[in-house]
């Protein structure tokens, strides 16, 4: 091989591809995933040290400001940081030829939690090519991830009483596996709520035991912005409700209904 091209491999020309192939065209949280991974070769022979998997999200962070940063307000800043949900690492290195095509199998779990893809949350897939004294070349694709059957009954059970999704957002917060939950925002169109619910937020999380749902309910007009998260944790919010992996998707969301049919009546009361 001649030093030209060693030359353009090192700087990404005529380099080494790698392409990922999803063999299902939705994720559910808590399945698992299989990924056809493709490696062509380029102008030249090269050395892969590594293929890297990785299933990745993003969410909003609180972070302190620059001491010297003296605007009104602007003590916290919201920044998104990019979080590994699972990833996947080829255990041996192997040297592709040019023009050489290698296929490899993979699956990969998707974590119960993992943000479902509605409103500002995102997930992808990120598949990279670690070669040595290269521009490593690398592949994303963005995916699309549904509720799985017992939180889909749910979301359709409040559709009929009148809720509509506003607002999807991954936040920040502690005593989780992950480092965020995900926030689905409400706003009562028509049904019970309307008129007297300005938003319902509503954050869910699940183990491999139980669904967990937290409510925070704005009657006063003024937007709750995010404030659900913040609270998860302290006494200033016991609105919870706990279902059992053992009940189904028909009776978890009829708990629901009940649920906040009772919370209204005694808020209004």
């Amino acid at each position: 091989m001649s030093l030209f091209k060693k030359t353009l491999a090192s700087l990404g020309i005529g380099s080494a591809k790698v392409d990922s192939v999803l063999q299902q065209e939705v994720l559910i949280p808590g399945d698992k995933v299989r990924i056809v991974i493709h490696v062509y070769g380029g102008s030249s022979a090269q050395k892969i040290d590594h293929i890297d998997l990785k299933l990745c999200c993003r969410y909003i962070a609180e972070k302190d400001r620059h001491p010297n940063d003296d605007r009104e307000g602007a003590r916290k800043s919201r920044v998104p940081v990019n979080f590994v949900l699972d990833k996947w690492q080829l255990p041996y290195s192997f040297t592709i030829e040019s023009g050489e095509e290698r296929t490899f199998e993979v699956e990969l779990d998707v974590p119960l939690n993992t943000p479902i893809t509605l409103g500002d949350s995102k997930v992808w897939l990120e598949t990279s090519l670690d070669i040595d004294m290269a521009i490593d070349p690398s592949d994303k694709d963005m995916l699309t991830v549904r509720p799985d059957p017992v939180l889909d009954k749910i979301f359709f059970e409040l559709e009929e009483l009148g809720l509509r999704i506003r607002q999807v957002e991954c936040e920040e917060a502690k005593g989780f596996a992950l480092p965020f939950v995900q926030e689905f925002e409400f706003v009562p169109t028509t049904g019970p709520f309307h008129g007297s619910w300005r938003e319902l937020e509503i954050i869910a999380y699940r183990d491999e035991n139980e669904l967990k749902l937290w409510f925070e309910v704005d009657r006063q007009k003024k937007g709750l912005g995010g404030l659900l998260s913040s609270l998860l944790g302290t006494p200033d919010l016991e609105t919870h409700l706990t279902l059992s992996n053992q009940l189904t998707a028909e009776q978890s969301a009829q708990q629901v209904v009940d649920f906040l049919l009772e919370l209204f009546d005694n808020r209004e009361d």
